[in-house]
């Protein structure tokens, strides 16, 4: 077997993973066995695998095919995240985040509040701090520096659901990985910016709390590699300086999960380039984050942060190996 006989579960937003340390790159999973430990039924369970080691031991980063944008040099640790159906994924935003807390746990680096280290993605690297417990966000909060965002044109995509009666409007947001967002609903009070009220008439599926988003969504025209794809009600729109939405996400490789980070950042970056709103709440069905999007002139490229809890759920020993 190519992995270590011990691992450990943890979650963000619940959205959770099967993650070890491997500092000497003697473990590099496979495919099956990466489905093996995601099972629900037959491993652990998990919407992916993190495998928290060193730049030069990624085959595909080390060779220099791994598409980062920033110079591994900075960074000594790398994610290398794998979805649960074992293709190898760009990034992880809520991964991030448990990838950090189980380096704290690890002694690779401090537990203090303002303790920060640099990550290595295949998306570049990502610097990460430390902000301790929140009443809402939960336990072992960190807040991490996504880096850069570009949204194409608004609506240029349409969104249906096999099964489904309706379609939406969809935005393409490239966070390092691949996402289509699509906003079905805005509050029934208040000043609608007009592109977002827009997109809402035209949107003909479901709320977005009864829909189906179990079912891989299709979009048209198709994206090369796939993408994630999030649906969004919007709740609030700036009040008091921050707008606050609810979202589900299908994630490619996964299905439906209970949290993606990189799609919450796409969220925010395509509310903020349709209200010029910076700081937005946003729930998921695991729990509620904060994202903080800053652009120039042209609110369809910028940065973003994003922040929120972690949890470490527990210690595995292995027994036996996938069939």
């Amino acid at each position: 077997m190519s992995v270590p006989t011990q691992v450990f579960k943890a979650q963000a937003t619940g959205n959770d993973f099967v993650m070890y340390a491997d500092p000497d790159g003697e473990f590099e999973p496979t495919p099956q066995e990466i489905r093996w430990l995601c099972d629900r039924h037959f491993g652990i369970g998990a919407d992916g695998l993190l495998r928290l080691t060193r730049p030069g031991f990624v085959r595909d980063v080390s060779s220099g095919s791994g598409g980062c944008d920033r110079g591994m040099a900075e960074a000594e640790w790398f994610m290398d995240y794998r979805n649960a159906d074992g293709s190898v994924a760009q990034m992880c935003g809520n991964g991030t985040r448990a990838i950090t807390l189980f380096a704290q746990h690890c002694g690779l680096l401090g537990t203090g509040i303002g303790s920060e280290w640099d990550l290595g993605t295949r998306a570049g690297v990502k610097h990460v701090v430390a902000q301790g417990d929140d009443p809402l966000l939960g336990d072992s909060v960190f807040t991490v520096d996504i880096g850069g965002f570009r949204c194409g044109p608004i609506g240029e995509y349409q969104v249906a659901v096999p099964g489904v009666t309706g379609t939406a409007p969809g935005t393409y947001v490239d966070m390092g990985n691949p996402h289509v967002v699509s906003i079905l609903g805005v509050p029934d009070s208040g000043e609608v910016p007009p592109a977002l009220a827009r997109l809402v008439r035209e949107s003909t599926l479901p709320e977005v709390r009864v829909l189906d988003v179990g079912t891989k969504p299709v979009v048209d025209p198709s994206i090369p590699g796939d993408q994630n794809v999030e649906f969004v009600q919007v709740t609030s729109l700036g009040e008091g300086g921050a707008g606050s939405a609810f979202m589900r996400v299908n994630e490619r490789g996964c299905g439906e999960t209970l949290s993606c980070g990189t799609g919450l950042c796409a969220t925010a970056a395509t509310l903020h380039a349709l209200t010029g709103v910076g700081e937005w709440g946003i729930a998921v069905r695991g729990g509620h984050v904060r994202v903080g999007v800053s652009s120039g002139e042209d609110l369809s490229q910028g940065r973003v942060r994003l922040t929120g809890g972690a949890r470490i759920v527990g210690k595995i020993e292995l027994q036996g190996s996938p069939r």
